[in-house]
């Protein structure tokens, strides 16, 4: 079983980065899809980013498309994810969770751990 643990959440300006890191024990995450959920308050859940075990296939939510970026770190056993010209519509609780062998789907129900989550809060 794999326990997931996300940080870098913060305080930033609106046009400005941040970088999360989705970090795992008790498994290698180079066996597992890793997705970026997030959620804003009276909001649901939605995706963002996610990429599939093997690397091969990488999604994105269109409102982050082209200003936010997925990887692997399998040295470190992370998967960061980089956040760039960040917006106040940005604001949210990020979510990292891992699923086995998996496509990287958009679809949370196919995740089967999950994070406890990070703030990243985007100010105007």
């Amino acid at each position: 079983q794999v326990q997931l643990v996300e940080s870098g959440g913060g305080l930033v300006q609106a046009g400005g980065s941040l970088r999360l890191s989705c970090a795992a024990s008790g498994r290698t995450l180079s066996s597992y899809a890793v997705g970026w959920f997030r959620q804003a308050p009276g909001k649901e859940r939605e995706f963002v980013a996610a990429m599939s075990w093997n690397g091969a296939d990488v999604n994105y939510a269109d409102s982050v498309k082209s200003r936010f970026t997925i990887s692997r770190d399998n040295a470190k056993n992370t998967v960061p994810l980089q956040m760039n010209s960040l917006k106040v519509e940005d604001t949210a609780v990020y979510f990292c969770a891992g699923q086995r062998y998996g496509s990287g789907s958009y679809n949370p129900r196919n995740y089967g751990y999950w994070g406890q989550g990070t703030q990243v809060t985007v100010s105007s």
